[in-house]
């Protein structure tokens, strides 16, 4: 059986009586916003290109009130974090600017209080989450949406636009978690919709929402429960190969090349011949998610599987961000009937596997891999949920 996704009341209620315990009174506001899937389109975001996420019922939820004493106190009740739960720091001033500290999980809020587009007073909150931590659908850009709902509730002060919430939050990642990510988490758990997934364009900024809510297919996300090492320092070396690809080229991104182009610059990479292939993949799958995406309005699932597995492929061989876990999970579903496609989804060296699967064949293909892989995983069924948005307390204040 898949695992059960909690109820948004359940995690509400559960955060309300941490801060009642934690801060002796009661919460006035609540938030939640999303964690993600990403369907196709995976390492394109930084190159310009196309990612198409959905928005999940995983979501982290941020409890809290306003408090008179210029210091911000937080305390979270999710699992697996760095110590201590509990922070408090300063509202920052321009004299006073925040800065990144340990614990890390607290970067990611200060980062957004830091970023945040108007004035923050003083304030106690509570954080619980039931989007798993290192299982590559994005806990870190949950939080930080989170959190900036939470502000924007707070301070009365809504952001200029959506967009420039998300991107808020990604410069939050950026300067307070060091970690040179794209704009595809931030963007999805800002505007994530029910029923539809989230077409970026990563270099103009325009996303487009498209339907996704035929009940007789869904996605089932299988979490490996490993994570390697080699991420931190992994995913900006991708980064970088990318850009000094493109530099060969003469092309701004790797949006602007095409496969051929990589062909007739073949030669002059290959001193670092991983260049190439990381280019390869790049291109490739922005590629692959403008025609996945025009072949979902069609509901040809067969062919939009098929270019799921073929991501797979790609950030196996070419970008070399898998790993044996995702490798035989994505095997596994394969040989399921009514599988449509399977791919890691995620940075990559453990993580979540997606899989678009029948409906009628979801325990199949939980049974299947349950039975076969080398490992323990967890599974959820998901269909595309919504984005961030305020949620009502059990007592809220008049």
């Amino acid at each position: 059986m898949a695992s059960k996704i909690p109820e948004l009341s359940s995690l509400v209620s559960t955060a309300q009586a941490a801060f009642s315990e934690r801060f002796h009174g009661r919460p006035d506001i609540a938030v939640a916003a999303p964690g993600r899937v990403n369907i196709i389109g995976e390492h394109t975001d930084y190159n310009d290109g196309f990612v198409f996420p959905m928005a999940l019922p995983l979501v982290t939820v941020m409890v809290g009130k306003h408090t008179d004493s210029n210091k911000c106190k937080i305390f979270t009740l999710a699992e697996n974090v760095d110590q201590p739960h509990e922070v408090e720091f300063q509202v920052p001033t321009p004299s006073h600017p925040l800065k990144p500290h340990k614990p890390n999980w607290a970067n990611y809020v200060k980062g957004v209080v830091a970023n945040f587009h108007g004035p923050v007073s003083g304030f106690d909150a509570v954080i619980t989450t039931s989007v798993p931590l290192g299982g590559g659908l994005s806990s870190s850009a949950s939080l930080e949406v989170a959190t900036y709902t939470f502000l924007e509730v707070l301070m009365g002060t809504k952001a200029p636009s959506l967009q420039a919430k998300a991107l808020a939050c990604q410069k939050a990642e950026h300067e307070f978690a060091n970690m040179p990510c794209g704009i595809m988490d931030q963007f999805i758990s800002t505007m994530g919709s029910k029923g539809h997934a989230l077409l970026i364009d990563c270099r103009s900024l325009e996303s487009k929402l498209v339907p996704l809510s035929d009940p007789s297919v869904t996605f089932v996300i299988t979490n490996s429960n490993v994570r390697h090492t080699l991420t931190g320092s992994e995913y900006p070396t991708r980064r970088r190969q990318c850009q000094d690809a493109a530099k060969i080229m003469g092309k701004e991104s790797l949006r602007d090349a095409t496969l051929a182009d990589l062909e007739n610059h073949k030669s002059a990479m290959v001193e670092e011949k991983e260049l190439y292939n990381r280019a390869r993949h790049a291109i490739s799958e922005i590629h692959r998610t403008e025609e996945a995406v025009s072949i979902l309005k069609n509901g040809d699932y067969n062919t939009f599987g098929k270019l799921m597995t073929e991501s797979h492929n790609s950030l196996r061989n070419d970008y070399e961000v898998s790993c044996p876990e995702l490798d035989q999970l994505v095997d596994l579903a394969l040989a399921v009937s009514g599988v449509y496609g399977s791919r890691m989804t995620g940075g990559g060296f453990g993580g979540c596997t997606v899989t678009l699967v029948k409906q009628e064949n979801v325990e199949d293909l939980i049974g299947h891999i349950k039975q076969n892989y080398k490992g323990t995983p967890t599974f959820y069924v998901c269909a595309p949920s919504h984005g961030a948005q305020e949620v009502s307390l059990l007592h809220k204040k008049a």
